[in-house]
């Protein structure tokens, strides 16, 4: 598996290389990565339901739709991004999260699965997830808070109601996002922890998981197909609140 420390911070970006990975690619991968703050809705859903358009636009927060679905998250510095892409005949989405859970058992935190594949401590979310499958690879992609602005969070998640009838797509049927409660990890360990500490560790993990694992940096011929993948999508208009593809 090829484990790729992200440095980029851009949501355009790291969509584009989520799907750039997982249609150009045969080999397993692993991606950690962080955005600047955005708001990251799922493929069906209906943008102006979902966020809160106001605070975004004043706060010059990214609002981009993901090649997958479930419901919107909100990214920034404070928060951790994993991607699994694999080759699979059979799916099995539940060994990711299962990762997820044995890493943070071993850095001391017990968190336990809900049936949308979220992990919680106390009743509180501190990661969500989601999926899909092109073809015969599969892709899983999990959020982990660390240190998020929780205030923003659920500021940009808090669509207004003005917004309701602002559809500009002919389609009828969203999902709606599934709201809980939310809380940072920093909460539950040790004070001299920062998350680059907590970067390289699940970096570590990751790369020690199987002996074939190794570090995989983006080549120019990476960065030039992921940068006209988000010129030509995931920066515009229609791919983000328009859906006109969704039909």
């Amino acid at each position: 598996m090829l484990c790729i420390n992200n440095p980029y911070t851009d949501a355009w970006f790291n969509l584009a290389a989520e799907e750039y990975f997982l249609h150009s690619f045969q080999e397993n991968v692993f991606m950690l990565w962080q955005n600047e703050p955005s708001v990251i809705i799922g493929k069906h859903q209906n943008v102006w339901a979902e966020v809160n358009m106001d605070f975004v636009r004043d706060h010059r927060i990214k609002v981009v739709r993901r090649y997958s679905g479930g419901g919107a998250v909100y990214h920034d510095a404070g928060n951790l991004n994993f991607t699994f892409i694999e080759n699979s005949d059979n799916a099995d989405f539940n060994k990711y999260l299962i990762q997820i859970q044995k890493f943070l058992r071993e850095i001391g935190i017990n968190a336990e699965a809900d049936e949308r594949r979220g992990l919680n401590i106390d009743g509180l979310k501190i990661s969500g997830s989601a999926q899909c499958i092109h073809k015969k690879r599969v892709m899983y992609h999990a959020t982990l808070l660390y240190s998020t602005d929780l205030l923003s969070l659920n500021a940009a998640l808090t669509s207004l109601p003005t917004q309701q009838n602002d559809v500009t797509s002919p389609r009828l049927l969203y999902v709606k996002s599934v709201r809980s409660p939310v809380t940072n990890i920093k909460e539950y360990v040790p004070d001299n922890m920062q998350i680059s500490n907590l970067k390289e560790l699940i970096m570590n993990y990751f790369l020690k998981n199987e002996t074939n694992n190794k570090i995989y940096i983006f080549s120019e011929k990476d960065l030039s197909a992921i940068k006209q993948l988000s010129r030509n999508k995931y920066s515009t208009s229609d791919w983000n609140f328009n859906a006109s593809y969704l039909k």
